[in-house]
């Protein structure tokens, strides 16, 4: 297998669903309310969809309502990296998987003051759940 920061968008094809793709791959956005993981509260940790890092613990996982799953903080370490990120005629931080550069989805100044006041929005495309045996 390659290094994923240097797959082709042909190997990152055969791998990931035409979904994933478009997420991890093109920094793309999937619907708000849609994705597997926004109403999901099970114990466990969530990986990278493309490259397995994990990224995120059931423990800082919260309903903030945008619509996506929202995460207070990301796991221990560098597990993901922060851009800034211009399109769309916006000024916001975009946050990539560490590892493979897959695109997760963007941080906010708005989440929980009590847990910091950060909202990682992440697209469940751009996700794994593994559960708590």
């Amino acid at each position: 297998m390659s290094d994923p920061k240097t797959k082709s968008d042909e190997e990152w094809r055969k791998q990931l669903t035409p979904e994933q793709f478009r997420v991890l791959r093109q920094a793309g956005t999937e619907r708000a309310f849609t994705g597997e993981y926004d109403k999901h509260y099970e114990e466990g940790e969530y990986f990278c969809a493309g490259c397995g890092t994990k990224l995120f613990g059931s423990d800082a996982k919260y309903n903030s309502g945008c619509g996506w799953p929202a995460f207070t903080k990301p796991a221990e370490g560098d597990a993901v990296a922060e851009h800034r990120d211009t399109s769309h005629g916006m000024v916001r931080t975009e946050v990539t998987c560490s590892n493979c550069n897959g695109h997760l989805g963007h941080v906010f100044p708005d989440g929980p003051p009590e847990a910091g006041g950060l909202r990682y929005c992440i697209n469940s495309a751009a996700l794994d759940f593994e559960g708590e045996s």
